[in-house]
């Protein structure tokens, strides 16, 4: 993929943007049980699309009916979604999800019962040392990284919330080509000719300008499913001036948690964590809550009759169906944990220090906030790529296809 060389990390050498690919190996395997496996993926993507179709009539259409009784409501419209969430999940291939609540402090974690990882309801998660309660109420701010469909619908079947997608300044948009990989200009080694001075590395790419984000819009499930892969950008081409609001705007009126999802469009497998400028700058950080799930290192590397859960390239049409297609023809279970901070360390807590995020004159609090505590807990490494590189590189890989 040395076209795409652009877009490699300088620091890591890692192409974080592109899809991981299986090992090459066991091909003749591969086609011999090609047959049923996507007789198997047939079968659960059309399960899949039934869920889909209950979710819309029950949750979208009858449970209006009960508007006028706001508790019951949410009540009867989470029992639901729970539902459909959870069997989505088991029929992609995730039987059983593990959760941990996790504290910044190292060796400190809280394993769930084994019935916590399956129940369709919202479990009370307490912590052993501190008692803790991991229940967000209404308006309660969640943000969440975000590689494929799985948090979606992971967060759809834990907490009902209010999906929000970010909303960037029109015509400021990161949309500028990339160059291809420039030439030689670096040569490790001894320069002898072999080993290690025979690798070359082009030179990094001019880092993208970012573009100011002027607040968010709500979307429902299916609107958060279908822009899996995408950036801000590109999800906002239908949406007016009354459809953009501040967050505390939205917290205002939520009646259920609110989910800011972290557009990380990277690979989860390389463990690198970009810097997603997706919040306005100056946004408050108290009454936060925070969700880390699920982490770089929560997934198995693909493997031959495996394909991987992340989702960094959205498809043209009918996003993400293909990508669960892909997934429900997968003749072993898919394994993957979910972490929750600890609510004593969120931005809520009221020992949070400001200042331990903070570098010079930043004064992007939160995103700073944010990208730091994925990258702490999730023991990740940060690289300086944000989703108006993610915008770039979609224009280059698309140019390369026609």
């Amino acid at each position: 993929m040395e076209k795409f060389s652009a877009f490699r990390d300088p620091g890591t050498g890692i192409q974080p943007f592109l899809r991981p690919i299986p090992p090459t190996g066991s091909e003749a395997l591969l086609i011999a049980t090609s047959p049923l496996r996507y007789a198997i993926g047939l079968v659960r993507t059309l399960l899949v699309l039934i869920l889909g179709i209950l979710h819309a009539l029950i949750v979208e259409v009858v449970c209006q009916v009960l508007r006028s009784v706001p508790p019951l409501h949410r009540v009867v419209s989470h029992v639901f979604t729970a539902l459909f969430a959870r069997l989505a999940l088991l029929f992609i291939g995730l039987p059983w999800i593990p959760v941990q609540v996790v504290s910044r402090k190292r060796g400190y974690a809280y394993h769930p019962r084994a019935s916590e990882c399956l129940i369709l309801t919202s479990p009370r998660r307490r912590n052993s040392k501190t008692n803790e309660t991991w229940s967000p109420g209404a308006g309660d701010l969640i943000v969440s990284n975000w590689v494929s469909t799985i948090e979606i619908l992971w967060l759809a079947f834990r907490f009902n919330p209010i999906f929000v997608l970010p909303v960037s300044a029109a015509g400021e948009q990161a949309q500028q080509a990339a160059t291809p990989s420039s030439p030689i200009t670096r040569t490790p080694g001894r320069r002898t000719g072999t080993g290690s001075a025979a690798i070359s590395s082009p030179a990094a790419r001019a880092p993208t300008p970012r573009v100011p984000i002027l607040g968010f819009r709500q979307t429902s499930l299916f609107g958060m499913l279908q822009a899996t892969g995408h950036i801000p950008s590109a999800v906002q081409a239908h949406t007016t001036s009354s459809d953009v609001k501040s967050l505390e705007e939205i917290r205002g009126s939520a009646d259920r948690p609110v989910v800011v999802a972290i557009p990380r469009c990277q690979r989860p497998l390389d463990k690198v964590q970009g810097v997603h400028h997706v919040c306005p700058v100056g946004a408050p950080l108290s009454t936060f809550r925070f969700i880390l799930t699920p982490l770089p290192c929560s997934y198995d590397p693909p493997t031959t009759f495996c394909p991987t859960l992340a989702h960094p390239i959205p498809y043209s049409a009918l996003n993400p169906l293909p990508h669960i297609f892909s997934l429900t023809t997968s003749l072993a279970p898919y394994t993957l944990s979910i972490r929750l901070l600890s609510l004593a360390d969120a931005p809520s807590s009221g020992t949070f220090v400001t200042s331990e995020f903070t570098a010079g004159q930043n004064s992007d609090i939160l995103t700073e906030a944010c990208a730091s505590l994925i990258a702490q807990i999730g023991k990740v490494k940060r690289v300086g790529f944000g989703w108006e590189d993610k915008a770039a590189f979609l224009e280059f890989y698309r140019s390369k296809r026609r």
